[in-house]
């Protein structure tokens, strides 16, 4: 009952902070409340965050606790660490430099209007893959580790039957949706330097899941491709 109070809370508090905070600081970089761009964004970022959520509370409350650890585990290699900490700065800078370059200082060049409509399709698509991947697999863990303590095995239906890594497809949309919809150069080049930094992650995470996973090796000559499928 006490876990379940504090989970709640948690769920509470960080509802409130996507709700309120994260849209304001975008716009607040951005210097320019009526940016519709700005807004779409911070929208459909709290659409993600709190969907994924509140699902999570209700269906699946182990991988929420999971999802919510906020150190390191024991069991996660040693090399993702780093490579979170990577994401997690690539991330910062990306969310800051977005708006100081689209709307406050205009370092970018105007986007015509149909790159701006395929970031947003791009993103709709992105919180598809991102909701249907987390609601898919209880396993879908954000450290690299094979949760023994929670007999992981392998996911193979839905999302997983499309491509073998459908979250990070998501992240992928995210990534160079955004810069696309909001209007920035410098979101799609760091965009590019955080895909390889995701594209080494799977190679890593797949080593580890062929070697240490049951069964994993077979899902990978059923499902072929990856991230895209026909290309990797």
């Amino acid at each position: 009952m006490v876990q379940n109070k504090k989970t709640a809370t948690w769920l509470v508090l960080n509802a409130l902070i996507t709700l309120l905070i994260f849209p304001g600081i975008i716009l607040l970089i951005a210097g320019d409340w009526h940016w519709l761009e700005g807004w779409v964004f911070g929208l459909w970022f709290d659409a993600m965050v709190l969907s994924t959520m509140t699902y999570l509370y209700i269906y699946d409350p182990a991988l929420l606790a999971e999802r919510s650890r906020v150190r390191f585990d024991k069991n996660q290699k040693t090399w993702d660490k780093y490579v979170v900490i990577s994401i997690y700065l690539l991330a910062l800078t990306w969310l800051v430099i977005m708006p100081l370059d689209a709307r406050r200082f205009g370092w970018s060049p105007p986007f015509a209007a149909w790159l701006k409509v395929l970031g947003g399709a791009m993103l709709t698509t992105s919180l598809f893959f991102i909701f249907r991947s987390t609601a898919e697999n209880t396993f879908a863990s954000t450290m690299v580790r094979i949760q023994t303590e929670r007999k992981q095995r392998v996911i193979s239906t839905g999302v997983y039957g499309f491509v073998r890594h459908p979250m990070y497809l998501g992240a992928t949309l995210m990534l160079f949706g955004t810069p696309l919809l909001l209007g920035s150069m410098w979101g799609l080049m760091i965009a590019v330097v955080a895909l390889f930094v995701l594209l080494g992650r799977i190679i890593g995470e797949e080593k580890m899941l062929m070697n240490e996973l049951e069964g994993y090796s077979e899902y990978m000559r059923r499902v072929r491709h990856r991230l895209i499928p026909f290309v990797w």
